[in-house]
This record gives C-alpha cells, sequence and structure tokens, in this order.
C-alpha cells in the first residue's frame, strides 16, 4: 500500500519553514499531497491560485509532492485522497498543544489515520506565515522568508502605498 500524506495548511505564503519540513519528510512517504485549506471564514493576504503556485514552483523537481486544495475537514480530505498520514510542523510548545488536540480529535473520528509531527530546523523555527505577511504588508523584505524560488516582488505590489 502506497504511503500517502496530507500536510495541510493556508500557506499565506509558503514559507523555508514549511519548505523544510516536507523536504525532510520526503524519505518517510511515498507521496505527499500539500492540501491549501479554503476557509471561508478566513480572508486570505494572497490569492489560493498564488499560494498553489508558488508552492508547485517550490517543488517543481519533486515528483513525490503533489497540490491540492480542499474544503472542510482536512480528515475527510484524507479518506477522499487514501492518505493515511496528516503531516504538521511544530514550532512552539504552543503549536504542540493544539496540534496534539487537532490530531486526537481525528484520532477519534478516524483512527486509521496518523498524524506525524516535525519540527523545524532551529534556525527556521520563528518563521511564520503571520510574520511574513506582517513584514509584505509593512513594505518590508521578506525574501529571507520564504523559499529561494519564491519571488514575492510581483505580488507585493498589490500591498504598496
Amino acid at each position: 500500500m502506497k504511503r500517502i500524506a496530507i500536510f495541510p495548511g493556508s500557506f499565506d505564503p509558503i514559507t523555508k519553514g514549511h519548505e523544510n519540513i516536507l523536504q525532510r519528510a520526503l524519505p518517510l512517504f511515498d507521496e505527499i499531497i500539500i492540501a491549501i485549506g479554503k476557509n471561508s471564514s478566513k480572508q486570505s493576504f494572497f490569492t489560493l491560485e498564488q499560494r498553489e503556485k508558488w508552492i508547485k514552483q517550490v517543488f517543481v523537481n519533486e515528483p513525490k509532492v503533489r497540490v491540492e486544495t480542499y474544503t472542510g475537514l482536512t480528515i475527510e480530505f484524507c479518506k477522499k485522497m487514501n492518505a493515511k498520514f496528516i503531516l504538521r510542523g511544530l514550532r512552539t510548545s504552543a503549536d504542540f498543544e493544539f496540534e496534539k488536540a487537532i490530531a486526537q480529535n481525528n484520532k477519534i473520528m478516524s483512527p486509521e489515520i496518523e498524524t506525524v509531527f516535525i519540527l523545524p530546523i532551529p534556525e527556521l523555527s520563528a518563521i511564520n506565515s503571520t510574520i511574513v505577511r506582517d513584514i509584505i504588508r509593512n513594505n518590508g523584505d521578506a525574501s529571507p522568508f520564504v523559499p529561494v524560488s519564491i519571488d514575492l516582488k510581483e505580488a507585493e505590489k498589490q500591498f504598496k502605498v
């Protein structure tokens, strides 16, 4: 049976931390689906199309990675994709507590699906999409925090005053 993992998130935008988690998870799985969640109650900074394009750029040379979008419960998306694993990164103890609760509830709903946690390398643990968006919103240079293949300049123009 193929070991398929779902790496869910908003990826608004994808960061070097996301990239690192996924690269380190590749040897563990036959396929990783980066699943961009569409949350109708949350306003995204970048369009879904832009986020999807960037993620595909970052992993263009990685045949084990594909990008999908979804709505609803991640656990239901896992079933739809025949995935038996959910991949999550943990930066802080607060992340752990939040992700642990979700993983435990997912386990009750679908005992056959495991959540796998990976810690980022220390130098990337402070990076998160919220901070990157704030840097962009305030006309800062966010390039040190996103994968090298991403050019934020075009997308940033929409936020310049």
